[in-house]
């Protein structure tokens, strides 16, 4: 990707959101399952895998979007030009663009630690960190729900299907957390988890194989919707797993976490085909070699990420690969150990991109 020099007409913003790991309770968040589920809930902790959108201001009318992990730039001469396009390169941008509606020309970076289809909501943090560092661009003085909203609406537009509401939470919050699914609304519940609990406990692995979360949960809702009793009953027990997690890992009872996490994935590897595959499975058979006591699939499945629980302080200091045949498939599979103390959003403001602190960030909403 050729770096172009543009003349900044302002401080940079910098927003920065972190990945999650989900336990327990997927898909059930995706309107209006979890209303047929009363008590619905989903838990997951967010990890030190961070996503990251700058903003800088330019001379002129030009809206220039850059992604800088994936190496794609698109640019428009003006607003106007965004505003009436319908096909993005970079849609992600693009359309929160679209729904800002900044009244001058500007630079939007954006970069993601984690790996596309990871399974750990590296989109759905972007999103976070996207609206939050826009909002500041555009002066909207958003609270942390309405920030999730628009991330939630907005990704739904660009994946063409339902959006589940848990991967936001992390990112806007950070630490671990129960999300209750209720009639009246979403209403996160922080879980007072030490991060070296959960630091010591689990490895999270990439498959080196990206999955689009949006048809695995498309699937699902889809049974689930036009009646699948098999599905329904998954999801109820799935609802009463979630359940039984939150306060399992409240209580700091590991033995009954990682028996929950086993449970939780071999009711949900029944829901649609393809939400595990071979190379998970061999995974899994080689984290239980290693003293694994339990695995799930991040996210939706079907290829990206796994998480693997050990219920005492013994994991493996460096996950090894599963073995030498795997080598060249899973070369990829290793991702930054988890943490519980990312918080939400961060902006920095700087000169230049290249003259940012980031020990001097206010949080967004100081």
């Amino acid at each position: 990707m050729t770096r172009i020099t543009y003349a900044a007409s302002g401080p940079t913003i910098i927003a920065q959101a972190p990945c999650r790991a989900d336990l327990a309770g997927g898909t059930v968040d995706l309107w209006p399952l979890y209303l047929f589920h009363p008590g619905a809930l989903t838990v997951n902790f967010a990890v030190n895998i961070l996503t990251t959108c700058r903003i800088t201001p330019l001379k002129g009318k030009r809206i220039h979007v850059r992604s800088v992990d994936t190496r794609r730039e698109e640019e428009f001469p003006s607003f106007e030009a965004l505003r009436t396009t319908n096909r993005f390169h970079l849609p992600l941008g693009a359309r929160l663009l679209q729904f800002f509606a900044p009244k001058e020309g500007l630079l939007m970076e954006t970069d993601s630690e984690s790996p596309a289809g990871a399974g750990i909501s590296g989109s759905s943090a972007l999103m976070i960190a996207s609206t939050a560092a826009l909002a500041r661009f555009t002066g909207r003085n958003l609270t942390l729900e309405q920030m999730r909203v628009i991330a939630q609406n907005v990704e739904a537009q660009i994946i063409q299907v339902p959006t589940g509401c848990q991967d936001y939470y992390p990112a806007l919050y950070g630490g671990a957390s129960a999300i209750h699914l209720d009639a009246d609304g979403i209403h996160r519940e922080a879980v007072a988890v030490a991060p070296e609990e959960i630091e010591s406990r689990f490895v999270l692995a990439y498959t080196g194989a990206p999955r689009k979360s949006g048809i695995n949960n498309w699937e699902v809702f889809k049974a689930h919707i036009n009646g699948d009793k098999r599905v329904f009953r998954n999801f109820e027990r799935i609802v009463e797993i979630a359940r039984a997690m939150h306060q399992a890992l409240a209580d700091a009872k590991w033995d009954e976490v990682t028996r929950l996490l086993r449970e939780e994935w071999k009711l949900r590897r029944t829901n649609a085909p393809g939400i595990t595959t071979p190379l998970i499975d061999k995974l899994i058979k080689a984290a239980a070699r290693q003293g694994g006591r339990a695995a799930k699939a991040c996210g939706a499945g079907g290829g990206g990420g796994a998480s693997f629980s050990w219920s005492s302080k013994v994991r493996p200091a460096a996950w090894p690969l599963p073995s030498e045949t795997m080598a060249d498939e899973c070369s990829r599979c290793r991702l930054p150990a988890t943490d519980c103390t990312s918080g939400p959003p961060e902006t920095t403001w700087g000169q230049s991109p290249s003259a940012v602190r980031r020990s001097e960030a206010p949080h967004f909403w100081s």
